[in-house]
């Protein structure tokens, strides 16, 4: 009797190949049979009229933090994740000096918007070097996988200190740097990861270490991580274009490449990246890219942030929310309101700001016609008074979202069509009061390939599961095969669907963050443990970290 049956379902193995049906059957944490009619396990889970996929992979997360507070990580594994990747984008909390935990949470507190508080109460920090770091993460039990990159900001700090946010490294600071950050990838970091963004920076207002890093010292870097065929993740400064460009193309001699995407309004920017991009490619470089896949920014609502900022709106900012729904019963605050809005812009056009809608299903593609702008100009408002009016009549429940990014769902697929360029970049763990993107695996699904059909279920189930592991060097993980780990969905595509973000206030010391949970998963199941049931977690916590070259 095998340990689990999974019976009947419809498996997309996430190797690309056609789906077929068949049951499969797990001992222990691996894949034992996959075939038809299999002997019943000791748990048997009916997947008659639903599909079978790998466990998703969600290689762009920040939930470095929150995995102290929150070995549970929500909201990513209640939208089959079974793999998730810390220490994006250069910010990490190892290699860490005694002295240095509170620059490296004062640091993540400003790029990615969680408390330091919460950083600083929620972990041990009782280690220096980045194996130690993974050792200490091994005791927290996470629900699902987790693997990790050393971060620049971190390694660049313990080695230069202050020197390290503005100055250039010697060349014997160079060969360190580099020497540690191939240390950490010995003790089982998965790659390295950077940020040359300028707007990532550190309390007082400063870009975080390696913003400015010459090129050789990201090139020294590289030649270490390649020799171990590990990672090497970057946020660019794209108004630098051609210079960035110059620099992915001279690690991609010696690494695997992973940047962040974005398309801009139109086309254009992101064909210009692929230009660039695919001929990298076609010389043999193994250069990749990540995008959230649909228009993205700040949410806003009346419980949240407010799309407007000073005189009144900050009043409002200042009120409890039951105390703002009275508020806005006030037709002479209203009219403030109204009249500070007449005069002064949102902080993004009233064309980019949409209404995610009634119920329990947000609408994250609505067309131009449902904007806050075009409802205010069918109903012969202001933008201020529409806001406010949906509000209200919503118990100040109602939310919209900011699309700052990617605003245009044609560049997105454009994007997302390309061979070089995955959907992603969810930022689970990272400004949770702020955006709620990491239901992201779920809108793929629905969007990308049920609504539009811009990927066969076969090339959506790639696009989440192998695809990805591939990038990140798991050998062991995101196919259906007999000895490959046991991390697998079960999905009722007629019912999959996001449900509304939620405002709750769990993060340590009472501080807001936006959750979003999931409908469709009748089971995830995670080195052979059922942790998640039918939308809801079991309680199980089979999760394990993973490090590099210790996969087949």
């Amino acid at each position: 009797m095998h340990d689990l049956t999974i019976r009947g379902g419809l498996i997309v193995d996430g190797s690309g190949s056609d789906p077929f049906l068949a049951d499969i059957a797990v001992d222990g944490t691996e894949i034992a049979q996959i075939g038809k009619a299999l002997p019943v396990g000791r748990t048997d889970i009916d997947a008659k009229g639903h599909i079978v996929t790998p466990g998703f992979v969600d290689i762009h997360t920040h939930l470095d933090a929150q995995i102290g507070w929150d070995p549970m990580l929500t909201p990513v594994s209640w939208h089959g994740v079974t793999t998730a990747v810390l220490g994006n984008c250069g910010v990490t909390f190892a290699p860490c000096k005694p002295g240095d935990p509170e620059f490296l949470a004062a640091m993540m507190e400003t790029v990615e918007d969680i408390p330091r508080e919460a950083i600083l109460s929620g972990l041990a920090w009782n280690w220096e070097h980045y194996g130690e770091y993974l050792d200490t993460l091994e005791t927290l039990d996470p629900v699902i996988n987790v693997a990790g990159l050393v971060g620049h900001c971190a390694v660049r700090y313990y080695v230069m200190g202050e020197r390290g946010i503005a100055e250039q490294a010697s060349d014997a600071e160079k060969q360190q740097i580099a020497d540690i950050v191939h240390r950490a990838i010995k003790d089982g970091a998965i790659g390295f990861s950077t940020s040359r963004n300028p707007g990532h920076v550190i309390p007082d207002g400063r870009s975080v270490p390696g913003t400015y890093a010459e090129h050789d010292e990201l090139v020294a870097i590289a030649k270490v991580v390649g020799a171990e065929d590990a990672l090497m993740q970057s946020v660019m400064n794209m108004s630098e274009f051609e210079d960035e460009m110059a620099l992915l193309k001279k690690e991609g001699r010696h690494a695997r490449i992973l940047f962040s995407h974005y398309t801009g309004g139109t086309t254009s920017f992101g064909n210009k990246v692929e230009a660039k991009v695919m001929a990298m490619r076609e010389g043999g470089m193994d250069v990749n890219a990540m995008l959230i896949p649909r228009g993205s920014g700040l949410i806003t609502g009346l419980a949240c942030n407010q799309p407007w900022r000073g005189g009144p709106w900050d009043k409002l900012l200042q009120m409890e929310l039951k105390d703002r729904l009275v508020a806005i019963q006030n037709g002479d605050l209203v009219s403030e309101l109204v009249d500070f809005a007449r005069e002064n812009a949102p902080i993004i056009a009233a064309e980019q700001i949409y209404y995610l809608g009634e119920g329990d299903k947000p609408n994250y593609t609505a067309g131009p016609n449902k904007s806050l702008q075009a409802i205010a100009r069918d109903n012969d408002e202001h933008p201020a008074e529409t806001y406010l009016r949906i509000s209200l009549g919503s118990g100040g429940n109602a939310l919209f979202t900011l699309r700052s990014l990617n605003r245009s769902l044609d560049a997105l697929a454009a994007a997302l069509a390309s061979d070089f360029c995955l959907p992603g970049l969810g930022d689970a763990g990272a400004h949770v009061s702020q955006i709620m993107d990491s239901g992201w695996t779920t809108f793929v699904m629905t969007h990308w390939h049920l609504d539009t059909g811009l990927f066969s279920l076969p090339e959506v189930v790639n696009q989440l599961t192998a695809a990805p592991a591939r990038i990140i060097g798991l050998g062991d993980r995101g196919r259906l095969e007999v000895g490959m780990k046991a991390d697998l969905n079960v999905i009722n595509l007629d019912t999959l669907s996001e449900r509304m973000p939620e405002l709750v206030h769990d993060v340590p010391g009472g501080a807001p963050r936006f959750i979003q949970k999931a409908r469709g998963y009748r089971a995830t199941i995670c080195n052979g443990a059922v942790v998640l049931e039918n939308d809801q977690q079991t309680g199980a916590r089979a999760g394990l970290v993973l490090r590099h070259g210790r996969t087949r």
